[in-house]
């Protein structure tokens, strides 16, 4: 992708921030990352290449790169502010990482990343935003992105079924209890707080325009239940589906290509 990081901008200081307020809806989102991080450890080769799906500004791609120093990585999202502070921070991390820009619900985002397999797909926090046909088909793709033996690890909110409704209603009172206690209590910055800050910055005009039109108003959490992700990446030919971390309907979904 074309670079569009300017040097007037503070670009570290916005990946902190942001850093800083996905902590406070996900406290434990670094032991997340260590449990996903784990699976690459045991079960891939030192030398393995990586897609960090739905990007954002780069949380995976940079803790993957500095822990495994012989891989290498591509990032894919369609957001363009966060992409230029991804771009902006972490630049290319000695020709081990790329950026793509594309759309994942539109049908040519395979044939951008410029990569035919990979060993390992990984994504945090951001397969929820899909509706699930749109889902299942990322899924599909990513039974063929994935080589045989390769992994796909999914760390996101992943709701209990209906039939488990003690646990759901315990999921959300406790997450409603500590975003409380972050965002109230302790003051920390929330999303659309943070969001509103970015937007006073001058340099980011023409990206924050850009991403109103892609996005316009759609910041709707479809949060597709565990089952459906089972069910879609066992379909997609994933031979191996189970949580290998969890906090209630926080997990860490792995499957084995």
């Amino acid at each position: 992708m074309t670079s569009n990081h300017s040097p007037a901008v503070d670009w570290q200081h916005w990946l902190e921030r942001w850093d800083n307020q996905q902590t406070g809806y996900i406290p434990h989102r670094e032991e997340r990352f260590q449990a996903m991080f784990d699976v690459l450890e045991i079960l891939l080769p030192e030398n393995f290449v990586a897609l960090d799906l739905a990007c954002g500004p780069g949380a995976i791609s940079k803790r993957l790169l500095e822990r495994f120093p012989h891989a290498r990585c591509v990032a894919i999202d369609l957001d363009p502010v966060l992409l230029a502070i991804g771009q902006g921070t972490l630049g290319h991390m000695n020709s081990r990482l790329r950026w793509v820009e594309a759309d994942l619900t539109q049908d040519d985002w395979v044939e951008k990343l410029g990569e035919s397999q990979f060993d390992a797909v990984l994504s945090t926090t951001a397969l929820h935003w899909l509706p699930g046909g749109a889902l299942l088909q990322v899924y599909r793709r990513l039974g063929e992105l994935v080589r045989s033996g390769g992994v796909f690890l999914n760390g996101d909110s992943m709701p209990f079924p209906s039939h488990l409704a003690a646990c759901s209603q315990l999921a959300k009172t406790l997450q409603t209890r500590q975003e409380k206690e972050a965002f109230e209590t302790r003051g920390k910055e929330n999303w659309q707080e943070w969001w509103q800050a970015i937007e006073q910055e001058p340099e980011l005009n023409d990206l924050l325009t850009e991403r109103q039109r892609r996005f316009g108003e759609r910041h709707t959490d479809f949060e597709p239940i565990l089952n459906v992700h089972e069910a879609g990446l066992h379909n997609a030919g994933f031979r191996e589906v189970s949580t290998i971390w969890q906090r209630l309907d926080e997990r860490v979904l792995l499957a084995v290509r």
